[in-house]
This record gives structure tokens, sequence and C-alpha cells, in this order.
């Protein structure tokens, strides 16, 4: 990873990196904007993925859009936030973002949680899964769809898989560039996150619904004066049929193995081409590679790619989930070790999710 410093206010620095950028567009960095928070939120277009179509610096299509939150839509509004992006009341009387796009596809998302819920191709078919046990109350995460992992992933000194999957996200930044919507939600500190990790943070989650294929773009900051550290997953469940699920392209990557016991993981080595399930799979792949292909088993092959996702887990939980366990498979982007960031430092990891 490289790193970048540009000193707060150097208008200039910023633009010569920013247009030389565009020539290397697969180099992440850590940027550090002097001692002035502030100046991360006025350059926040260095943030966006350069794996994907970026507007210009003076793009009429990127709009600062009117704050939304779970805390504060009314139940009764469905609004346009822009083009592709409406803001709607979904299961629970909770707000939900539904993204159109031009060419037939469609994902929704819950500001509860941040959660991407539904990714819909143009034939109409959801890629995606929700558990019919999910609750939409607030009392307990959104089980299913594409839910957030952080500051935790599993179980740790803070409750399971940490506490932004129980927040509400805010709507901050939405645009539509070529028929294809784009959102950025954000979530900062609060007393309910301070009461289990004492520090200030921004993350911000941008998610880009293309014809076949959606991505998002995760960016944590620390607006604390102290160093924190941190693990992170997305924990995406895929709709399947698990007799004919299959997975490629872990060989080789250590594993640690969840089962028979998940509190003392075997470590190991995979040493199969094609992964299946056939029966309870809880694994963690370290070290993974930035690409690997999931077929479903109902006529899909999903190519999940990610910069910046170190790590991969495989998860199904067989007769723990009865009612539901053949009908999902849980392939997850994840960061196991933690990362460290100091004061105005920022990490930055990009999911893509495409059939052929």
């Amino acid at each position: 990873m490289t790193t970048k410093t540009i000193k707060a206010g150097d208008s200039n620095a910023y633009k010569a990196w920013f247009q030389s950028d565009l020539l290397s567009r697969h180099i992440h960095y850590h940027f550090t904007f002097g001692a002035d928070p502030s100046a991360y939120k006025s350059k926040k277009m260095a943030m966006v993925s350069m794996l994907f179509s970026v507007p210009s610096l003076n793009s009429p299509n990127l709009r600062p859009t009117k704050r939304y939150s779970g805390m504060d839509f009314a139940t009764s509004n469905q609004e346009a936030v822009s083009v592709g992006v409406k803001i709607t009341q979904g299961e629970g009387n909770l707000p939900k973002l539904v993204l159109t796009s031009d060419h037939g596809s469609e994902a929704e998302i819950y500001l509860f949680g941040g959660c991407i819920t539904s990714w819909k191709v143009p034939s109409g078919r959801d890629l995606l899964f929700v558990r019919p046990d999910a609750v939409f109350n607030k009392k307990k995460p959104i089980s299913g769809g594409i839910p957030h992992c952080f500051p935790q992933f599993g179980p740790g000194p803070m409750q399971q898989h940490g506490f932004a999957r129980n927040m509400d996200w805010s709507v901050v930044e939405s645009e539509n560039v070529e028929g294809n919507p784009i959102v950025t939600l954000e979530l900062k500190d609060g007393p309910y996150s301070r009461a289990m990790w004492d520090f200030s943070f921004q993350a911000r989650y941008k998610v880009i619904l293309n014809t076949k294929s959606i991505s998002t773009e995760l960016i944590v900051t620390n607006t604390d004066k102290k160093p924190f550290s941190f693990s992170s997953a997305l924990h995406s469940y895929f709709r399947a049929s698990i007799t004919g699920v299959s997975v490629k392209g872990l060989k080789g990557c250590k594993t640690l193995n969840k089962d028979p016991d998940p509190k003392n993981p075997i470590e190991g080595r995979e040493e199969r081409d094609v992964i299946t399930f056939p029966g309870f799979v809880d694994c963690i792949y370290l070290d993974a590679p930035d690409e690997v292909h999931l077929d479903n088993g109902l006529g899909d092959v999903i190519s999940i790619r990610n910069t910046n996702w170190s790590d991969a887990v495989l998860w199904n939980p067989h007769l723990q989930m009865e009612a539901c366990y053949k009908d999902f498979v849980c392939v997850e982007n994840a960061k196991i070790g933690t990362v460290q960031l100091e004061p105005e430092q920022l990490w930055i990891a990009k999911q893509h999710l495409s059939i052929g």
C-alpha cells in the first residue's frame, strides 16, 4: 500500500495527484490530510473507486444529497433522492433505498445496518438471500443480504460482529452515471457505539449498481485523536441450492476451520480446486485471492472480486438452521487481521459482484 500525504488547503497538489492517479487505476492509498480533519471532507472526491468510471472534478452528476437517516425518516414519505435512487418504506416501516438502473437491475438497501438486502439482475432474479427468521424491528441486525461486520468480525470484546449492522446509517451523496445509480451512506460514532468502542470514526459506504453487477466501497476514517484498530467483513448471503453450490479460487489458501469447534479453529491449507457444501461449513481463508467464483446451484455463476479485503469466509449452518440452510450460502470478503489507523488516516476496501 502506498501512502500519499497532501497538506490541507493545497488544492494544486491535490488536483495534480488526482489527475495523475487516473492513470494508475488499481493503486490504493492511505490518505493523511495534515492536521486539518476538514480537509478529508473537502477532498472526498479523491475517495472514488479507481476500478470504475469516475466523474471529473467538475462532474454535474455528483451531488450532495439531503441527509436521510433511519431516525428522521417519516414513514409516510416516499421521495426520489436522485435519478434511479428512491427512499421509501420497507419491512417493519424501516426506511430503505431502492436503486434502479436504466438497464433493468435493482437493489434495495436498508438504512438500519446499511444493509443491502436485494440485488436483482435484469432477468428479475434476486441473487441475494434474506433469512425467513430475519426481523425488521431494530432489536436485531437484519439476517441476510450483505450485513456489515465492523469494528469486529466474529466474537470478541464487544457484541458479535460489532455494532455497524445495529445502527442507522445516513444517505449523504447520490448520483447517476450513464443510467447507473450510485449512493453513499455514512455511519459515525455515537453513544451506542462508544459504549462498546470508545473512538470517533467515520465510515462511508458507496454502492454502485450496474446492469449485471453491484459494487461497494467502504472507507473507514479515524476522526479521533488517538489510533484505533478494527477488523471487518461483508457477511454476504447468496441465494442458492446448497446441494449444487461450489466455490472456486481458494486452493492453496491457509485455512482456519471452525468445524467442529468454533472456539478452537484448526489450521490447515485448502487443497481442493472446487469446494462444495455437503454439511456444516464455517471456514476462514487467509490471504485469499482477489477473485473467487460462486456457482449458486441455480444456474448463476457469480464473480466475487475484491480489493483490500485480504481474507474470505465460507459459511453454511446446515442443520443448525434446518428451515433455510438449503437455500443460501455465505461467501464473505473479510479483513480478519486487525487494521490500525492513526488519527486522520483511512482504510479503503472494495467488493465487486457480477454475473456473466
